[in-house]
């Protein structure tokens, strides 16, 4: 019996929701504290909706469950949601699926923002609106901003190709600054290089809430998009015969998953691989079509990196891993792998 491509498409979405939700009572039970995962179920429901569910855990474990693992599962799942989502416009954008959401300088940006955060003793990465975050977020956007007037100005027929040359420039010019205070202040130089390779350190509830704005409205706008990155597939003369301006669709799609990225990058630092092999994962698994891709990318991107997360805090307790240095364990060998059976 054939599978009508709606239905098809539902029971995907929800299978990636239990994916999500097996990742989440997973990374909450799992620690130095075992705790039951039907506890943590429940007291998960009972911190989210109205009502007094008993959840059957000790005092102690209600205040791991809920001040200490439970924000910063919530910061993964939004995190690894974000980079995937951008990394699915992306590579719908410019029409390539080794697209990544650090293509147009975001990671640039946001690593001199941070940068001069730490050299200049302006905070320490944590809470809400610390100054770390700040500038990372602002680097990012002003990143995002230059190679827009870099790449987009010029000839509108070429935005995609000028986009990716623009971004290359301004990424080796922050760069080249964020070297130099390097070596200028070489004592900070831990403290920049831990923020580069990503973590998931909170201070309680503050980080979710910078992040969580930014998130929904991003998300939501490029999900309701995923229809417009399918008639970009098709070709740009098809598409402006379909009565689509197509380099500015282009830029538009850029700049706001650029602006995602760069609030996930300002909480989290930078977490390389999630954006670039979750969806080329799902348009392996479910197909190529961007209104499958952009949804399921979103689910599937934060049940990876709070897996991953949750290795990178378990793997050599009582230390802790970066946990850019874990998707990059996982990410770069799959990659390899993609790489290779595409090319036979």
């Amino acid at each position: 019996m054939n599978v009508r491509p709606a239905a098809a498409r539902l029971s995907w979405l929800v299978g990636a929701a239990a994916f999500v939700l097996l990742a989440t009572v997973m990374s909450v039970s799992i620690g130095p504290t075992s705790i039951s995962p039907r506890g943590v179920l429940l007291e998960t429901v009972d911190a989210i909706l109205p009502g007094d569910f008993d959840s059957g855990l000790t005092e102690r474990e209600v205040s791991i469950v809920r001040v200490l693992r439970l924000p910063r599962v919530v910061l993964g799942l939004l995190v690894g949601a974000a980079l995937a989502t951008s990394g699915a416009t992306f590579q719908g954008v410019f029409r390539n699926p080794l697209a990544d959401p650090y293509l147009l300088g975001v990671a640039s940006g946001g690593g001199l923002g941070a940068t001069i955060a730490f050299v200049y003793d302006l905070g320490d990465g944590r809470g809400f609106l610390d100054m770390v975050q700040v500038l990372a977020f602002v680097g990012a956007l002003t990143a995002v901003g230059m190679t827009w007037a870099m790449g987009v100005l010029g000839d509108r027929t070429r935005a995609a190709t000028s986009l990716i040359l623009a971004g290359v420039a301004v990424a080796s010019f922050f760069t080249a600054i964020q070297t130099f205070l390097q070596q200028a202040f070489t004592e900070d130089i831990r403290e920049v290089y831990t923020w580069f390779l990503g973590g998931l350190s909170t201070s309680g509830w503050a980080e979710v809430s910078q992040l969580l704005p930014f998130a929904i409205i991003c998300i939501v706008l490029l999900v309701a998009s995923s229809r417009t990155l399918d008639v970009l597939a098709v070709g740009d003369e098809e598409a402006t015969m379909l009565g689509m301006s197509v380099g500015r669709t282009r830029v538009a799609l850029a700049v706001l998953a650029s602006l995602l990225t760069a609030a996930a990058v300002a909480v989290s630092g930078l977490i390389a691989f999630v954006g670039l092999i979750v969806p080329h994962a799902v348009r392996l698994v479910f197909g190529s079509s961007y209104r499958v891709i952009v949804p399921l990318s979103v689910a599937v991107g934060a049940g990876f990196l709070t897996l991953c997360d949750l290795f990178a805090r378990t793997a050599l307790t009582p230390a802790e891993l970066p946990i850019g240095v874990v998707t990059a364990f996982f990410g770069a060998p799959f990659f390899i792998v993609i790489l290779r059976t595409a090319n036979k």
